[in-house]
This record gives C-alpha cells, sequence and structure tokens, in this order.
C-alpha cells in the first residue's frame, strides 16, 4: 500500500453483510471516494465469539470468503481480514487504533457503528474510540444503527429466520436475496439414476434453512442458471436416524459440464415443499418432475 495516500476505514465482522453493514460500508466508500482516499474494511476470522467462547456462540451466516465478496461487492477497495485470536483479544484499545488502523493503515477517518465494541475483554466502546481517535488524528464517524419495524436489525434476527426457513423476511433485512456458497462434491448419483442429475453441495456456511425442496437461482462463473434444491436426508433411500447432516443437492436446468470442486452461489427463490418418503421409486421420480415443472413456472417472473 501506498502509506503516503490515506485511507478511510470500517472496523467489524460483518457477519451476513446486512443492511445494517451495508450502511457502514457505504459510508465508508462514499466518503473516501469524495476526498480521494482509498477505502478500507477491517473484518475478522474466526469470529471472536469462537475465541472467546461467548455464551451466544451461533453458526455463521457467511463464509470468509462469501462475505469478503459481498464487501468488495459494495465497491470497497481493499478488505483486510485480520486472524482474531487471544493475542488480538488482549490488544489494549489504544494500541489497535494507534499502531494499527492509524499508522499501519494511515487511516485519517473511521465510520463505526454505534454500538461497536473493541480491544481488550471488548471493553472499550464508542466513547472510547472518540477519545483515542483524538489523540491519534483519526476523525471518528458514528454510525446509528439500521431499523426495521421498529427493531434493530442484527445478524442474530436473520439468522433466526434462516433457520426457521423464513428466508423472503431474512433476504430483507439482508438487503439482497439470501444465498449459501458452497463446493460441488461427489456424491452417491442417486438423482443422477432418476434422471435428474444433481451437485452435491458441501456449504461453507454454518446457518441452514430447514430441509425441504426450493426454487434457486444459481450464480456460476458470473452466470446465473435457473434450478432447483433439494435439503434433507433422502428418507426414501435411507432409513437414517434423527441426527444425520442433510445432504444439499441441486438440478440447474439444462446445464451439462464437470463442475467438481467448482463453489457454486445457490440463492433462495421460494419454499415449495417439506421433505418427505415415497413408497416407491416411480412416485419419487413423479414428484421431482413436478417439482421441476413447479421451478420452472416459480422462476419464469
Amino acid at each position: 500500500m501506498n502509506k503516503k495516500k490515506r485511507s478511510i476505514v470500517t472496523i467489524g465482522v460483518f457477519d451476513g453483510v446486512h443492511i445494517g453493514h451495508r450502511a457502514v460500508i457505504k459510508r465508508t466508500v462514499d466518503r473516501a471516494k469524495a476526498v480521494g482516499a482509498i477505502s478500507i474494511v477491517v473484518t475478522f476470522d474466526p469470529h471472536p465469539l469462537k475465541v472467546l467462547g461467548g455464551k451466544h456462540l451461533a453458526p455463521s451466516l457467511m463464509s470468509l470468503k462469501h462475505r469478503v465478496n459481498a464487501i468488495r461487492g459494495l465497491g470497497a477497495e481493499k478488505v483486510i481480514v485480520m486472524k482474531f485470536d487471544k493475542r488480538l483479544s488482549m490488544m489494549e484499545p489504544g494500541h489497535f487504533i494507534e499502531n494499527i488502523i492509524r499508522k499501519k493503515l494511515n487511516a485519517a477517518e473511521i465510520f463505526i457503528g454505534e454500538d461497536f465494541r473493541f480491544g481488550k475483554g471488548a471493553g472499550a466502546d464508542i466513547k472510547d474510540l472518540r477519545r483515542i481517535g483524538t489523540r491519534a488524528g483519526l476523525k471518528v464517524h458514528p454510525v446509528k444503527a439500521v431499523k426495521r419495524g421498529g427493531r434493530i436489525v442484527s445478524s442474530s434476527e436473520i439468522r433466526r429466520l434462516i433457520v426457521s426457513g423464513k428466508t423472503k423476511e431474512a433476504s430483507g433485512l439482508l438487503g439482497r436475496p439470501f444465498s449459501i456458497l458452497g463446493t460441488v462434491v461427489p456424491g452417491a448419483r442417486l438423482a443422477r439414476a432418476l434422471g435428474y442429475p444433481t451437485a452435491n453441495i458441501n456449504p461453507h456456511h454454518e446457518a441452514m434453512p430447514p430441509s425441504g425442496v426450493y426454487a434457486v437461482m444459481v450464480k456460476f462463473n458470473k452466470k446465473l442458471f435457473k434450478g432447483v434444491m433439494n435439503i434433507g436426508v433422502r428418507p426414501t433411500f435411507y432409513d437414517h436416524g434423527r441426527d444425520v447432516e442433510p445432504s444439499i443437492e441441486v438440478h440447474i436446468f439444462g446445464f451439462r459440464g464437470n463442475i467438481y470442486g467448482k463453489d457454486l452461489e445457490i440463492v433462495f427463490v421460494n419454499r415449495m415443499r417439506a421433505e418427505k418418503k415415497f413408497n416407491t421409486i416411480d412416485s419419487l421420480i413423479e414428484q421431482v418432475k413436478d417439482d421441476v415443472s413447479q421451478a420452472e413456472n416459480f422462476l419464469i417472473g
């Protein structure tokens, strides 16, 4: 980095990159453009609660790769991922701001959510940041939390909506359609034998919607494809116990090609039905045909 060019910075985990996060990042990007500075987003991995063992540890909404891509999509020139470990968690607030944010990143201004806490034991708040910033020559801009329905938009609320299957409501708080990023891996080829080959997905995410059949859009190589996805334990073929982790399979309409090892982003459009067990393979095939037809009709609009 050219240290002579100043930067405008924001800091946060930004899990989900929801509309509240987007507001902070957009202010940072817009300000940097206005003053001819570099816009920098500093985020952390793993999530601090995973290191500190917080009581409210919960599944992440996005993988690191998906999160970074989403942040870059908002126009940030640089995304810096800081490894969050015990050493960083014990760093004094003043040292973090003065030596890393101010000196290393040559930050002139910082935009931050008004509830942001940082430093040793997360003991510093926005008042401390203002005091440290004044001493370091760093201008601090608190950004008010975004509310919907009188409630502050939060990653925890979005997570609750996703795991309960309310993906449309989650999309509204995310400011974009809810999607997952995952890698295509070899599967049992059961769907291929039924005449509907699928890509088996190893998701990078932890928070997942419930089992069922979904109409989806699939992003691959900057192109969009229509498809239908099943999340579940395939009860027609397997007599599983209760604790089996669901598989994720997506049938991409009209797609041909070897995509093993490739990443797909799957955008949830509509949950069509719950997963169910069929008495015969023929009845399952008829249902799959109907699922594909319904998804195609749904995705026309």
